[in-house]
Order: C-alpha cells, then sequence, then structure tokens
C-alpha cells in the first residue's frame, strides 16, 4: 500500500447535508483558502439525503413563527436538557438558508398566494414545509460545492483526527477502492459524519436494513471520542416509528398535516402528536404492548386527492422503494393502514439529543474541531438545523486558522495507526466483518434496548469492553471489507459510550430514549444537566455531569412538560 500525503486549510470529513454546507460556506468566507471534502461514498448520492428530502421539519420562517418560540417547543421536548444557544441558532438562521436553497434551485411548496405551505406536526406551532420536489436536493448540493471550487475526495475513510500541541492538525484514514493510507494535514477539521445509525440491529437482522444511512457507523462520534472531544447525553437514544419490515417511516410526520393519524388496533387514536419526541415513543412502546397493538397510521377516511397527494410526496424522495414495499405486500393507502413498529435505537443529535459537544458556534471541546449535522449536540436539529451548524463551522474554522500553520502530525501516532487499520487485511481468513458486526449488535438489542434495566446494561458493557478481543479476530480480503471493519471499530465505541453514559444517569428522562425500569422516574433535582464523557490521557473513558447553561427563553419545565398521550 502507498502512503498519500494531502494538506489544506478546512477539512470537512463527510459530504452530506452538513458537509457540504460547511465546505460552501468555508469558501464564501474566503474564496482563496484550500477547502476539501472527505467522503468515504461519493457525494452526489451520500448521506442521509442520498435520495432527498420529503420535507423540512424545523423551518422557522417570519409571519408564523419565531426562533424564541421554536426554542421553547425544543426545550420542552426535550426534558429541558440543552444548550439553548445553539438551538436558537436553528431557529434564527433557518429562513436564511431556506432562501439560498431556493436560490440554488430546491423547490419548497407553497400555497396559492405563494407563501410557504407550513404544515403542523409539533405539538404547538407550523414548522413543517414539504418538499414534494426534494429528490435532486443532493445533486443540487454537489453542484454548488463544485461551483464554489471546493476540493472533493471520494472513496476515502477518514478512522482519526490527528491532534498535536492540544489541538486538531489533520486526519488519517484509508482508500476504500486501492487501500492506499491517506494523511490529510489541516488547520482545521469539521467533522459531519452523521448518526451512528448501525448500533442497534433491525427487527429484519438485516445488517444494513436500519432507519438511518447505513453508512453512518458511528464515525464522527468515535472519531471525536479518541480525539479528547467531549460527547454529550449519549444515554438519551434515537429510537423512531417505523413501517413494520421496512428501514423507512410510515410516515406521519408527511401524512398527519391531511388528516392520517397514528391509531391503535381498535382504530382509535391514543397520541395527540405525530412529532418524534421521547414521550411519543413511550406512549407507542405502551400502546404496542398493552395488547391494543398493532399500531398503524390510518388514511383510509382520506379522500381520493389527499391520498394521491400523499402518494406523490412519500414514493418520489427520501425512500423511492416505500411505493414497491407495499405493492409487494397488496396494501393501498386507500383501504388498509400503515402497519408500524419500533426502530432499533442509534444515536443522533438531530432526531433525539446524543452527539459530540458543540456550542453555539459548532466548537467542539478540542480546539480546530467542529461538528455538525446529526453527530453534533443541538437536540431536534433535522436537516435545517444540520445546514445551519454546517454553515457555522465553515465560517467559524476559517476564522480559526487566521495566522495559523500546519503541523508535522506524530509519525509514531501514525505508524500505530496504520498497523490498527490495516490488521484485518493481514488475516484475510479471519473472522468475517460481517459476523462480527452481527454479534456486537445482537449485544446491544439485548442489553441496551429500552426499557432498560441495570442488571442487563452491566452484562452488556462488559461484554463491549472485552469486544476488542473479537476485532482483533476479524479479517478483509481487499479495501472495500477493511472499510466495513473500521465501522465495526467505530460501532464497539459507540456501543461502550452508550452503555456507560445509560448507567451513569440513574433517572428515566427522554420517555423511552432513556427509560429506567430500576429508576422510572424523572429527578430534576439530581439530573437536570447534561452527562458528558471523555477519554483521558490515559485512555480511560471518564463520565460526569456538565450543567445545563442558563436559558435564553424562559421555560418552567417543572410545570411545562411534553403530554401527548390521549387519556
Amino acid at each position: 500500500m502507498d502512503t498519500q500525503w494531502m494538506k489544506t486549510d478546512v477539512l470537512v470529513i463527510g459530504g452530506g447535508t452538513a458537509g457540504t454546507m460547511a465546505a460552501i460556506k468555508a469558501k464564501q468566507a474566503n474564496p482563496e483558502g484550500e477547502v476539501l471534502i472527505l467522503e468515504k461514498a461519493n457525494i452526489r448520492r451520500s448521506g442521509a439525503i442520498a435520495m432527498g428530502m420529503d420535507g423540512v421539519n424545523t423551518a422557522v420562517i417570519p409571519g408564523n413563527s419565531t426562533p424564541e418560540q421554536y426554542v421553547r417547543e425544543i426545550t420542552i421536548s426535550n426534558d429541558g436538557i440543552l444548550n439553548q444557544k445553539a438551538v436558537y441558532q436553528t431557529g434564527k438562521l433557518g429562513f436564511e438558508v431556506i432562501q439560498e436553497l431556493e436560490s440554488w434551485g430546491v423547490k419548497f411548496q407553497k400555497d396559492t398566494q405563494g407563501n410557504y405551505d407550513l404544515k403542523q406536526v409539533h405539538r404547538v406551532g407550523k414548522y413543517v414545509l414539504p418538499m414534494p420536489e426534494g429528490k435532486d436536493l443532493k445533486q443540487i448540493l454537489t453542484r454548488q460545492v463544485k461551483r464554489h471550487k471546493a476540493k472533493v475526495t471520494n472513496r476515502v475513510m477518514a478512522t482519526r483526527i490527528l491532534v498535536r500541541n492540544g489541538r486538531a492538525i489533520g486526519a488519517v484514514g484509508f482508500d476504500v477502492r486501492n487501500g492506499d493510507f491517506v494523511v490529510i494535514q489541516a488547520k482545521a477539521v469539521v467533522l459531519c459524519t452523521g448518526a451512528c445509525g448501525r448500533l442497534g440491529l433491525p427487527a429484519s437482522g438485516y445488517l444494513y436494513g436500519t432507519y438511518e444511512n447505513p453508512t453512518n457507523a458511528g464515525d464522527g462520534y468515535s472519531m471525536a471520542y479518541h480525539a479528547g472531544a467531549e460527547l454529550t447525553n449519549i444515554e438519551c437514544f434515537q429510537i423512531n416509528p417505523l413501517m413494520k419490515d421496512y428501514n423507512g417511516p410510515a410516515c406521519a410526520y408527511v401524512a398527519s398535516p391531511f388528516g392520517a393519524y397514528t391509531a391503535n388496533a381498535e382504530g382509535h387514536r391514543f397520541i395527540s402528536c405525530d412529532y418524534w419526541s421521547g414521550q411519543m415513543m413511550l406512549e407507542i412502546w405502551k400502546e404496542l404492548n398493552s395488547g391494543k397493538g398493532p399500531v398503524q397510521l390510518k388514511m383510509t377516511h382520506l379522500d381520493e386527492d389527499t391520498i394521491s397527494e400523499i402518494e406523490s410526496i412519500l414514493w418520489s424522495n427520501e425512500r423511492p422503494s416505500r411505493e414497491r414495499f407495499h405493492e409487494g405486500r397488496g396494501e393501498n393507502y386507500r383501504t388498509d393502514g400503515v402497519e408500524m413498529n419500533i426502530s432499533e435505537i442509534g444515536l443522533c443529535s438531530g432526531h433525539s439529543a446524543s452527539g459530540v459537544w458543540v456550542n453555539e458556534k459548532a466548537e467542539t471541546t478540542v480546539p480546530g474541531l467542529y461538528a455538525a449535522g446529526d453527530m453534533a449536540s443541538v437536540p431536534h436539529n433535522y436537516m435545517i438545523g444540520a445546514f445551519v451548524f454546517g454553515r457555522l463551522a465553515g465560517t467559524n474554522a476559517v476564522d480559526y486558522i487566521e495566522g495559523l500553520e500546519h503541523i508535522e502530525p506524530d509519525p509514531d501516532v501514525l505508524e500505530a495507526e496504520k498497523q490498527r487499520i490495516y490488521a484485518p487485511l493481514n488475516n484475510p481468513n479471519g473472522v468475517p466483518h460481517t459476523q462480527v458486526e452481527y454479534k456486537l449488535r445482537r449485544l446491544v438489542n439485548d442489553y441496551l434496548q429500552p426499557p432498560k434495566v441495570d442488571h442487563k446494561m452491566e452484562i452488556g458493557l462488559r461484554n463491549f469492553v472485552r469486544y476488542h478481543e473479537s476485532l482483533e479476530m476479524m479479517g478483509a480480503r481487499d479495501p472495500h471489507e477493511l472499510m466495513r471493519c473500521m465501522e465495526v471499530h467505530f460501532i464497539r465505541d459507540c456501543a461502550e459510550m452508550a452503555a456507560r453514559a445509560s448507567l451513569y444517569r440513574r433517572e428515566s428522562r427522554w420517555g423511552l430514549y432513556h427509560y429506567r425500569v430500576d429508576y422510572p422516574e424523572k429527578n430534576n433535582e439530581e439530573w437536570f444537566c447534561h452527562v458528558n464523557l471523555k477519554k483521558e490521557e490515559s485512555g480511560e473513558m471518564v463520565l460526569f455531569k456538565r450543567p445545563v447553561e442558563p436559558y435564553v427563553v424562559d421555560v418552567d419545565i417543572e410545570r411545562e412538560v411534553y403530554d401527548v398521550a390521549v387519556r
């Protein structure tokens, strides 16, 4: 294997929603600066929006809502545990993002008067903006990256962030096609690698049949941890309501504004709001286990025009295979409900609250290292939040690097990482990565799946700690299999973090996301705080409480709670 050396001013790892915007904004801030996107796939169709998006979930449009109203809603839905200054950025800057996307050719639904056609899905306020023609979103972003002359290196997987003299100085990885070892020196690094979608195992048993883009294996969570950055609220899992046997939403987010609703087997509505909160997921879990299941998205009462409009949105964006799935089962929205179930667990701040700690500038706790998108700790941020924090990361990274020079990486660090990466290639007849990953994720399901039980989580933790032994048994026959092996390393790191954080927070919070059988009640007196973790210089993982910063929007979290149950 050869070694490739690259140099850039700003390195963006991940070419999805947040990554493309970070690169564009970095180039806008300094057109003469060098910006490089590192993508382990191809940015034309990579990331969570690879096949587009059917709507924007957090659109704060002037005249309809305010940033303050939005922050208030997210604060209540996330049980008060958040950095309001960071969430406020999504409310404040989201409209500018929508306008900019529109100027690039992205189309948002409008009414007959030409106004944005906002829908209500959240408990309070209209923030959902449909995108019936959103299938080309990723290709539009890719064109903008090229127009702004940001460089792109596809098919290279980052495995570690390089840190020296107390700051991020680049990254190391390998080419997933030819196997070359790749070292990138940078003055600032932006992590935009998405969620950890492959933490739990879906009910189907398929390794890549996950709700999240299955290429998002917790890469950034692991890299940030090993760089010494703080991560937060990893015990707050992502759990979503999905179509049964299908790796996508039903999708009540799209259908409920048209009159669809979630119902039990008796046809009764049991939740008042289809916004994806932990509290909503807890009610779905209770209903499924009450004898009133299965649960379904009900549309049979809607007229033909309405159902046709829902189909045109759901079947052309994000997950276009949804139409074929229904056809294969002989299902029709006019006569059948869409059976729903609970997804596998994952880590994602965009849909819940677990991520790499960032402030309102997208800065992590490691100087020169930024994070944005589903892996950054801005709760319920969704796609617009990823754009906003990609924008902040790119702009602030350019400010940070002014006057900085490149730092040479430590040769011993490079050699150690090279040995770690290529170990499976030196053992081509070892245990296949698929088997090692399946066992790991089976353990996650068996011991971490909510409701959480302390004794089970302790067993899980012991397994995750000793799983290094299994990782050493993996074999790879080519660079593609090597990439999959490295992803299993990332998943193992995330599993250990999830177990330790879940054991550390001794209360229940966020509905089903962190529902502990041994501590079934919320305890604001002791646990109104972030649970953060980081890697010490000794290599040990330490957990600690980080206080919730003073609110910028007043919310009484003792009195105002997120209750969506229909009594």
